[in-house]
């Protein structure tokens, strides 16, 4: 997590009440321009866009008073959105709450030979992902991810 999307998270957190759940911070470069992405959820039924117009309007004042400025000079694109069907998996909660769901997950370094994985999560631990993932063959084989190893993951949707 880069300084600027964990300063937003550490920051928007405490401003961001029930039944809302902050899901993720991203900042990315899109062509030529930062965009600063809040991902928010609401159970059970998920955020709607009007809901996230109005939190946009919430949001973006609340960043300005942000001192130091950590943003660029040039300004950024601020994008409040829902995290869709494929959402990112980055905390403890997230992955307790996808066992048993189909995700992706792409690793730092080799792991059985492969760096990416698309399966059932089985298991979480804490420290271990354990994922009933997709072979050669049609076959699956429960591969154990260690959570420090994650580059990124999230749930898939399954066709």
């Amino acid at each position: 997590m880069s300084d600027i999307t964990q300063l937003v998270e550490d920051f928007i957190q405490p401003h961001l009440s029930e039944p809302y759940e902050l899901v993720d911070v991203e900042w990315t470069k899109m062509g030529r321009d930062m965009v600063l992405s809040i991902l928010v959820d609401k159970e059970p039924d998920g955020v709607s866009i009007d809901e996230t117009a109005e939190l946009s309007e919430i949001i973006s004042p609340l960043l300005d008073t942000l001192r130091p400025d950590p943003f660029p000079k040039d300004g950024y694109l601020l994008e409040v959105a829902s995290p869709g069907a494929e959402r990112p998996l980055k905390k403890a909660k997230d992955f307790e709450k996808a066992l048993g769901e189909n995700v992706f997950v792409s690793t730092y370094q080799k792991i059985n030979g492969e760096k990416e994985f698309v399966g059932d999560l089985l298991r979480y631990d804490g420290e271990t992902l354990t994922i009933d993932a997709a072979v050669k063959n049609n076959k699956t084989q429960q591969i154990e991810i260690p959570v420090s190893m994650i580059a990124k993951a999230q749930t898939m949707v399954k066709f």
